[in-house]
């Protein structure tokens, strides 16, 4: 899948099917559905999964609980703008 494509999505009721845990909740937080987002990354153990966790705290104000799961990922702390790291994570991930 493409960034097009994934981002052509957001007019959809739920992520492109078959999209990863990672993108499928990075899709939500996009929308606006932190605990949606939120309760997918917990139930994924994977590095990727642990950067979108995150940026999800990051998202929520908890820089803390964000730095435990940078650390998690295997991924710097970033200064980047939210929309920015949104981005990054979703082009790398797509990526892969």
């Amino acid at each position: 899948m493409d960034l097009a494509t994934y981002s052509a999505s957001f007019t959809s009721d739920a992520p492109p099917s078959g999209v990863p845990a990672p993108l499928a909740a990075l899709w939500w937080a996009k929308k606006g559905e932190w605990d949606k987002a939120h309760r997918l990354v917990m139930a994924d153990d994977s590095r990727e999964a642990a950067w979108v966790h995150a940026y999800l705290h990051r998202v929520e104000g908890d820089t803390g609980n964000a730095g435990y799961w940078y650390r998690r990922a295997g991924q710097p702390v970033t200064k980047l703008a939210l929309d920015a790291e949104w981005s990054a994570i979703v082009a790398d991930l797509l990526a892969r």
